[in-house]
């Protein structure tokens, strides 16, 4: 008898996030008080302007087809955007508009990797990207980043791990889960690298928006138009206009590439919502200054979030300059117990942690760090402080 489930199908590990936190959910459902710190989902609501500019394009029966790519007034702002923001100038024909940026990271690594392609994945690295490029038949590459870098890894340590057989590096800056962000100078040398060795990069920028201590993010694509014509850029509008159920992603890549990846979106999955698409127009218009006032918010909480973890023995976070994610470094605590269980990774840590004590984080081997639990401080203060309060009586309890 053939195989039932199709081979490249095995290669794919589930989500532990999205585990954790329907456990998570399962248990307060059940009535019990449980602190998230795990799915990276800004606690605000959509802003209203955009949910009335998807009201309007409901009125006015904007709920046909759109153009594979996406609407060509979006595709246009999205242009707009990145020549405003990032200095870069794209026509729309290189705009793909897909079903979030998780879907644009699936459609660069399908349109550009051949069977047994490597990808460069700095690690610790979001836990979606080796399963991608696994099914796309490429091969993860893993360079490790140090702590005391920031989790940052350096142009000689890129260089270091190319081989004939790399097509791609994997470049996420603000990194989730680490919150790494790097500055120009460090990304300009990394360019230097990827255009000598001539390998694409996708560069996810989803995070662009929420960066802390003055620190700026820098488009690899920017470097130079060798770079660019070599950058897959992924972005979206999930994390910095609070739209993580609108599902609208877009890429801007280079014309032949841009034209793959149409060509099979047409297939796969036609376009994105029209009504998902009209809101997106509206939250690229909106003010800067919305933006800002949730960012403020954020580092509010990372510098409380960031001050309570350093009155916890035992355990030390990696300071982010980006995103809404800390990396608690737990390792010096394995070989402890708690009520009797025996702690000897982050697995066993979430696990007894979220039994014990109501708290759910992410295991750190998600993201191949698995002497951490990744903390998203995307939830209210107040239940910000609860957790951490019980993680501190969890600690304080091993023995």
């Amino acid at each position: 008898m053939k195989n039932r489930i199709a081979r490249r199908m095995s290669v794919i590990s589930p989500s532990l996030t999205l585990a954790i936190s329907a456990k998570a959910k399962a248990m307060k459902q059940a009535g019990e008080d449980v602190v998230s710190f795990g799915v990276g989902e800004p606690d605000f609501n959509t802003p209203e302007n955009i949910i009335a500019a998807a009201k309007k394009a409901l009125d006015e029966g904007q709920t046909k087809y759109t153009p594979s790519s996406g609407l060509l007034s979006l595709r246009k702002a999205i242009c707009e955007k990145f020549k405003k923001d990032n200095g870069l100038d794209y026509e729309p024909s290189q705009i793909i508009v897909s079903n979030g940026a998780k879907h644009s990271i699936f459609n660069a690594c399908y349109a550009v990797l051949d069977e047994g392609d490597e990808v460069i994945i700095p690690q610790p690295y979001w836990l979606t990207y080796p399963e991608v490029v696994k099914v796309c038949g490429g091969v993860p590459v893993y360079l490790n980043c140090k702590k005391e870098n920031k989790y940052k890894f350096t142009a000689e340590e890129l260089k270091a791990v190319i081989t004939p057989k790399t097509k791609m590096l994997i470049f996420n800056s603000p990194s989730n889960p680490t919150g790494a962000v790097y500055d120009e100078t460090e990304v300009r040398e990394i360019a230097k690298v990827c255009e000598e060795a001539g390998i694409f990069v996708l560069a996810d920028e989803i995070y662009e928006k929420l960066c802390y201590n003055g620190v700026k993010p820098f488009s690899i694509a920017k470097c130079s138009e060798k770079m660019k014509d070599l950058t897959i850029t992924v972005n979206g509008v999930s994390k910095t206009y609070a739209m993580t159920g609108w599902r609208i992603g877009y890429l801007a890549a280079p014309a032949d590439i841009a034209k793959a990846i149409d060509s099979f979106q047409s297939h796969a999955t036609s376009n994105a919502s029209s009504i998902s698409q009209y809101a997106t127009l509206e939250a690229l218009r909106s003010p800067e200054e919305d933006v800002q006032a949730m960012v403020q918010v954020f580092d509010g909480r990372r510098t409380k979030l960031l001050k309570l973890i350093s009155q916890i023995d035992g355990v030390q976070a990696i300071e982010p300059d980006g995103a809404f994610y800390v990396m608690l470094v737990i390792g010096g605590l394995y070989g402890k117990s708690y009520k009797g269980k025996r702690i000897e990774n982050s697995v066993d840590f979430a696990d007894a942690l979220l039994e014990g004590e109501k708290v759910a984080t992410v295991p750190g081997v998600s993201f191949g760090a698995d002497d951490c639990v990744r903390l998203s401080y995307a939830l209210g203060e107040a239940e910000m402080e609860e957790g951490l309060k019980r993680i501190a009586r969890f600690v304080a309890e091993m023995q």
